[in-house]
């Protein structure tokens, strides 16, 4: 890395790049750790990761820009991540959203998903590493109630 981290922001940045850019294909290991240390990648780590991978801006933002778990400013809100794969729709799940915007209103972030990989057991949701199956509208407005 090139440039010297001037703030404790730059150099818990610079400690997310070094524990991954020696892996093969870093950039999504970097990303992923940029985003849980600070709640997103905003365009001064944009800079940093490209900087330190030899990469263009433009190379970074594409990937950031495409995967949806990145996102360019922390969400404020807390944020329920709500399954909208086929196997969750065939068991209600397009409801089982609309009911869950209605009662987030504008307190809580209702993230679509496609398949969190419990297919057999959905409607399913996630808040943080938690997974909830088997969810209907009680469950989910408890979920949201808890948040």
């Amino acid at each position: 890395m090139s440039q010297t981290p001037t703030t404790d922001r730059e150099a818990r940045l610079d400690a997310a790049i070094r524990r991954h850019a020696g892996e093969e294909g870093p950039l999504l290991p970097i990303l992923h750790a940029v985003q849980a240390e600070f709640g997103c990648v905003d365009e001064a780590a944009k800079r940093r990761i490209a900087d330190a991978l030899n990469l263009t801006r433009a190379e970074v933002h594409g990937v950031v820009s495409f995967y949806h778990d990145f996102h360019d400013k922390p969400e404020t809100r807390p944020v329920l991540k709500l399954c909208r794969a086929e196997s969750c729709q065939a068991r209600g799940g397009e409801a089982l959203a609309a009911h869950a915007e209605r009662v987030a209103g504008a307190r809580v972030k209702i993230e679509p998903v496609y398949c969190l990989g419990l297919c057999s057991v959905g409607p399913n949701a996630m808040v943080g590493e938690d997974l909830y199956a088997r969810l209907d509208e009680r469950g989910v407005a408890e979920l949201i109630g808890a948040m």
